[in-house]
């Protein structure tokens, strides 16, 4: 219930005040202004879709992060994911302006910085699936995956700094995140790649509660924990991969949402936790568009500022109460 009021509220509200009564009409096949059908069925109705997934898919991930880590700070980008999205795009929009070549509008299409950034994305993660099997424990792998994050953040810093100023802007707003501007052939995309991710994720769930008595009692109960790392590993390319690519690269929910889901239900049976998980995300994320959307303003706020202005205190409040969640 409280996540379709939110999303009645997400088509509702916004930076152009429509009348409820045009909207209703709009939706029940009534007299309706064309302007109103526009923004509701091209604009609006869309980008709720997109934060609907985004919320749910990175809280996903972030849950099978912090469960396979063992670690309540882990998110889904933790293992470079979100870097290698950042590479593709940094590549894409930058890298021909530091050898002075132009690139035409038409390149900087959404289609192309999100292509970019899910090869960006693939790279990292076939680059960890290939030593995954090297790597024999999960900590390992969580230091690798941080290590080499730090490494492709230090070549973006390296591409900001030679970038022309046009090119970096463009670089900058993609950071930021939007839920705005997808094609449905985008949006069809989209929600493929987050279809195949949730899939998989529910795959993971009897693993993933095994994997909270830790690798040992899992290794014990016959577990193969590299064949589980590595579907953990294409479930998170899959949704948070996606979402980055179509959205830019969206921070704090996938650490505070599982977080708020356990303090919620009180409990840790990835049966119940994963699709609660979900819900509570697509909530949260639909409250942060709304939010950044400014209700009767022409202003728009970018969603990771809002989404970092809710997960911050959650992570303060986890760090403070030092509880033992696993």
């Amino acid at each position: 219930m409280i996540l379709l009021l939110f999303a009645m509220l997400s088509i509702i509200l916004g930076s152009v005040n429509l009348p409820f009564k045009d909207i209703f009409n709009a939706f029940t096949g009534g007299e309706a202004p064309q302007y109103v059908k526009d923004i509701l069925f091209t604009y609006r109705l869309p980008k709720t879709f997109t934060a609907i997934m985004a919320g749910a898919s990175l809280s996903i991930c972030g849950l099978q992060m912090q469960t396979i880590f063992r670690n309540p700070l882990a998110d889904p980008y933790i293992l470079g994911i979100s870097s290698g999205a950042g590479l593709g795009v940094a590549l894409f929009v930058m890298g021909f302006s530091i050898f002075g070549t132009g690139l035409s509008g038409s390149l900087f299409s959404n289609l192309g910085i999100a292509t970019s950034a899910w090869l960006g994305a693939l790279t990292v993660t076939l680059l960890l699936l290939l030593l995954s099997s090297r790597l024999k424990d999960n900590l390992s792998l969580l230091i690798f995956g941080i290590m080499l994050g730090s490494v492709i953040t230090a070549i973006i810093s390296l591409l900001q700094y030679f970038s022309t100023s046009s090119a970096l802007k463009v670089f900058v707003v993609w950071t930021m995140g939007s839920f705005a501007g997808l094609t449905p052939v985008q949006l069809w995309i989209l929600t493929l790649l987050v279809i195949a991710g949730f899939i998989i994720s529910v795959i993971n769930i009897k693993d993933l509660n095994v994997l909270l008595a830790g690798e040992a009692y899992a290794k014990s109960l016959g577990v193969d924990l590299e064949r589980s790392r590595k579907r953990i590993l294409i479930a998170t390319t899959l949704l948070a991969g996606g979402i980055t690519a179509f959205c830019g690269p969206i921070g704090f929910i996938g650490i505070a949402v599982p977080h708020i889901t356990r303090m919620i239900i009180k409990n840790s049976d990835h049966r119940v936790l994963l699709p609660l998980t979900a819900l509570t995300g697509a909530t949260v994320m639909l409250f942060a568009d709304t939010v950044a959307q400014l209700p009767g303003q022409t202003g728009i706020i970018p969603i990771n500022t809002v989404s970092a202005l809710i997960g911050v205190p959650v992570i303060l409040y986890i760090i403070l109460k030092n509880r033992r969640w696993f």
